[in-house]
């Protein structure tokens, strides 16, 4: 696995790294010569930490994808907090299996399409910012939902913002011809998705599993 950061940081890295320099650097010339400089080095060691976070937060590591048509892999990593079925209102208009996949400020946040296929949905619902893991999120909060169909499977994902994560980033359209596994979006700073799948599909993960994107499989197709 290879360590790289992804194009989302560009931005905040260089402008959080002048920002702590800055604070640093004042704080060092009003404390060097009075016994305030203890107060600085704990301020370096906190400025280091918390930079090194957001190195963290945005790093994008490359790896292997596992690719099998009757495999739906996890859109993002994180930990699974809801299986069950319910009725989609939105594009299915029937019943079907939802698994979420809750992620913390420490996961990785690349989202990745857990089928490969033809986008034929797209829609941004503007909503609320309940935090990720109550499920009332999944309808009322501000998010996206995709739709992906190939010749065996469609399914559908939504990226639904958080308390604290209030951008979401989505980089597909409908029309559009995506590989399993390849990345379609971002979400900053902690959020969760959930993926809807036919109830014919085996599910293959539990509750409080820890899954990863485009590696761990949620389900298989029977």
């Amino acid at each position: 696995m290879t360590f790289r950061l992804h194009r989302e940081g560009r931005t905040i890295i260089p402008v959080s790294f002048l920002i702590i320099a800055g604070i640093l650097a004042g704080v060092y010339f009003l404390t060097k010569d009075s016994a305030g400089i203890y107060f600085f080095y704990l301020l370096l060691v906190t400025g280091i930490v918390f930079f090194g976070l957001i190195l963290n937060f945005f790093r994008n590591p490359s790896f292997d994808i596992p690719f099998d048509s009757n495999h739906i892999l996890s859109p993002c990593d994180g930990k699974v907090v809801v299986i069950e079925e319910v009725m989609d209102s939105v594009y299915f208009n029937e019943k079907v299996t939802q698994i979420s996949v809750f992620m913390s400020p420490l996961n990785v946040h690349v989202n990745r399409n857990p089928i490969g296929g033809t986008v034929q949905y797209y829609r941004y619902i503007k909503g609320e910012f309940l935090v990720a893991f109550d499920p009332k999120s999944s309808e009322r909060n501000e998010r996206t939902y995709v739709v992906t169909k190939n010749d065996k499977i469609t399914v559908a994902y939504k990226q639904i913002a958080g308390y604290v994560a209030r951008r979401i980033c989505c980089y597909i359209k409908e029309g559009d011809k995506v590989a399993q596994g390849a990345e379609f979006g971002f979400i900053k700073f902690g959020s969760r998705i959930d993926i809807l799948i036919p109830v014919s599909c085996k599910v293959k993960v539990q509750l409080d599993e820890v899954v990863k994107a485009g590696r761990s499989v949620l389900a298989v197709i029977e």
